[in-house]
């Protein structure tokens, strides 16, 4: 069965409404998850990218460097290993993701 990554991507700056808001989120986030573990494989929350540290190849050397690979308005804030039959299906847990937005790709096989 394939395997597909699910990103689940937003603006980590902006907080739309109050706690109880978020904490609404949250336990909505929460529901998703147990409702979905039979094709979850793993994932987790991600930490801001203000705590990135990106291995950056600059003139063949590798250097570390403070902050996220790209400065984007956008962060993934969290992931998904999925185990579906398709990328329909894929799609289908993406659409029902309870907060932001989702990128979906598959894993490719070896």
């Amino acid at each position: 069965m394939p395997h597909y990554m699910l990103m689940f991507v937003g603006d980590e700056n902006r907080r739309e409404g109050s706690k109880e808001a978020m904490d609404r989120g949250m336990a909505a986030v929460g529901k998703w998850w147990s409702d979905h573990q039979s094709v979850i494989k793993g994932g987790e929350r991600l930490d801001t990218s203000r705590t990135a540290t990106t291995v950056r190849r600059v003139n063949g050397q590798m250097k570390v460097v403070d902050g996220p690979f790209i400065e984007s308005k956008e962060q993934v804030g969290g992931y998904a290993l999925v185990d579906v039959s398709d990328l329909d299906a894929a799609i289908q847990l993406a659409k029902i993701w309870p907060m932001g937005d989702v990128e979906v790709r598959p894993v490719v096989e070896r």
